[in-house]
């Protein structure tokens, strides 16, 4: 069994098993870190073979929740604008359909870009043909952004979602525009790194936080980011404060309320956080049966969890590697140990 430093109202023993059941590597693929904060307090902190509290593990896309807090920040500098077109410069063209995609739009997975996650199964489809495939290692992996922005839009901006790595890189570029006077990888990359440390990354307490960037300069803000599990655990916990830590106002809450607000087009995701919405079965991402509607994740490939739980005072993190058969039993272990926990 797991130490448990405190059960947090949770029944000790079945709390101990539910930990024990996520490190069961055959069932659930390999757990490098679970942790479980409760009113702010780390009461489990258990690790996999291997891996120590310093380790850096990847978060992959739940990596895009720390994109978008990037761009709440720069919202609230008054230097984007949610509601106006995003200012991709061939987007402005005369003509150019794209122009019409807002800032709001692509954090909410809702821009109608082509953006192709996955390639379709029994299509014969290889994995190259896939956006994701592409563009962060294959043919865009130099210039990831100009890759994303290049794709046609499939959907008209704002009517449809679907869940897109490319958005969260279209997304570091709008940063980096911003933030650097000119096209310089070098410059590009200080920029843009300065500025998520200072606004965003220290005042949490990530200061283990690793970012990587493309050639071009770009953050690979859709899920090439790496921190320690505790570090993690207090992304959930910032999230779940709506941007305050120890009570001091870091992002705007109106912003962190935003991105836990449903997006119009898909009740279950807000701006690079899941929510606990939608419709209950094996297509949920998340636990809308058991667990309370406030709970949301930043969720990433592998079986990656960040969750928050605010009606239950509750940050968990699981990190590790599992297939997809093995996503789905770490999705059901999470929801079952969250069940223990009362409310407050």
């Amino acid at each position: 069994m797991a130490a448990i430093a405190d059960a947090g109202g949770a029944p000790r023993e079945s709390l101990g098993r539910s930990i024990d059941r996520l490190f069961d590597e055959e069932r659930v693929g390999k757990t490098d870190a679970l942790l479980i904060v409760k009113r702010g307090t780390l009461i489990v902190e258990r690790y996999g073979d291997g891996i120590e509290a310093d380790t850096r593990l990847p978060g992959w896309s739940a990596g895009q929740c720390i994109t978008a807090l990037m761009i709440g920040q720069l919202v609230s500098d008054g230097r984007l604008r949610i509601a106006e077109s995003a200012p991709v410069p061939e987007w402005q063209r005369p003509g150019d359909p794209r122009g019409v995609i807002t800032l709001r739009q692509l954090l909410q997975m809702r821009s109608g870009l082509r953006h192709v996650e996955t390639a379709p199964v029994g299509t014969g489809r290889i994995s190259g043909e896939s956006d994701r495939t592409r563009m962060l290692f294959l043919d865009g992996r130099d210039d990831m952004a100009s890759y994303a922005e290049a794709q046609p839009l499939e959907a008209p901006a704002g009517k449809v979602f679907e869940h897109s790595s490319a958005s969260a890189v279209i997304l570091s570029d709008l940063a980096a525009r911003v933030l650097s006077s000119d096209r310089n990888p070098d410059r590009r990359r200080h920029a843009v790194g300065e500025y998520l440390r200072h606004r965003v990354l220290a005042p949490i307490g990530m200061n283990s936080t690793l970012v990587a960037y493309d050639r071009a300069g770009t953050m690979i803000g859709s899920g090439m980011i790496a921190a320690t599990a505790r570090d993690w655990s207090k992304l959930g916990e910032f999230l779940r404060h709506s941007g305050s830590v120890k009570g001091a106002q870091i992002l705007p809450r109106r912003w962190v309320q935003f991105m836990l607000e449903p997006s119009p087009r898909e009740p279950a995701y807000g701006a690079g956080v899941w929510l606990n919405r939608g419709e209950a079965g094996d297509g949920a991402r998340l636990w809308p049966a058991t667990a309370p509607r406030s709970v949301f994740a930043c969720l990433g490939e592998y079986g990656q969890y960040v969750i928050g739980s605010p009606d239950q005072l509750l940050t968990v993190v699981r990190i590790g590697h599992s297939n997809p058969e093995q996503e789905r039993e770490v999705r059901d272990e999470l929801g079952a140990l969250l069940a223990l926990f009362p409310k407050n």
